[in-house]
């Protein structure tokens, strides 16, 4: 199976690179299943339900959020019927929406997806390692699903490297989001599963993480708000990762970023080019 994920889409810019180019990328690829983080979709802050369906038209079949998931109000009613948005699992009980889903890829094989955040230096939510535990109880990759796939969203590289270990030979894939900086330990666990601890954004990169620069470094070095961020909408850099996962086992064979325009060093999967 060939799974793509990309990373946090932050604005305008963003978006449109991933509007643009991810069906390109389905058919030069032959992807099963893509997955979207789009919690920064909507002026870099949440996502409306208008872009939710534009990305899933676009070719994205499941669509992950994390911290800004309630940023736009409306998405606190139309994730209800909107299986394919998830919000992260660990969210306290009664939350809108849901935070995984089984979901059927392009060759007919179900893949289960799992939205989970971070605790450390973020929201104070449930424990996400004792919630996957309880989301994976009498779940096993290739039991009852062909692939298992999880958006971490978290901010301490530390946490999310633990839950990756965590999970190692359990899942197909950790892969983390939220920071928006991809970083270089893209590799496959000693149990079988694909990691990466931050996937990075599809955005400008000219920027502060995703946002125009002025606003982050005067609060930097003045303490004080002047105005509201606003994205960055200069050329884009599409920022992902691409898994080649065994069907007789469901853990992953192979992973190697993806990262097209902009103002990052290019690169392409060595296994599908």
């Amino acid at each position: 199976m060939r799974l793509l994920f990309l990373g946090d889409v932050v604005g305008r810019s963003g978006r449109n690179a991933v509007l643009d180019q991810l069906p390109r990328l389905r058919d030069r690829y032959s992807l099963d299943f893509v997955v979207v983080n789009g919690e920064n979709a909507a002026a870099g802050f949440g996502i409306t339900e208008d872009l939710c369906n534009k990305l899933l038209d676009a070719g994205a079949d499941v669509i992950t959020t994390g911290n800004h998931v309630w940023d736009q109000r409306e998405t606190l009613v139309f994730i209800e019927r909107q299986p394919r948005l998830l919000r992260p699992l660990n969210f306290p009980k009664g939350a809108p929406g849901r935070g995984a889903g089984l979901f059927e890829a392009k060759n007919g094989r179900e893949v289960l997806v799992i939205n989970a955040m971070g605790r450390l230096f973020m929201k104070d939510l449930d424990c996400p390692f004792q919630r996957l535990d309880e989301e994976l109880s009498g779940q096993s990759v290739k039991e009852t699903a062909d692939a298992i796939f999880i958006d971490f969203h978290a901010e301490a590289t530390s946490e999310k490297q633990a839950f990756g270990h965590y999970l190692d030979g359990r899942v197909t894939a950790v892969v983390g989001t939220h920071t928006h900086v991809p970083t270089a330990d893209c590799r496959v666990l000693d149990g079988g599963t694909g990691y990466m601890t931050d996937v990075g954004m599809c955005g400008d990169y000219d920027s502060v993480i995703g946002m125009e620069k002025t606003e982050p470094i005067q609060r930097f070095v003045n303490q004080i708000a002047f105005e509201r961020f606003g994205p960055a909408k200069g050329e884009p850099t599409i920022s992902g990762v691409a898994f080649d996962i065994d069907d007789e086992t469901g853990l992953t064979l192979d992973i190697e970023p993806i990262r097209l325009g902009g103002r990052l060093a290019p690169t392409e999967p060595s296994f599908w080019v």
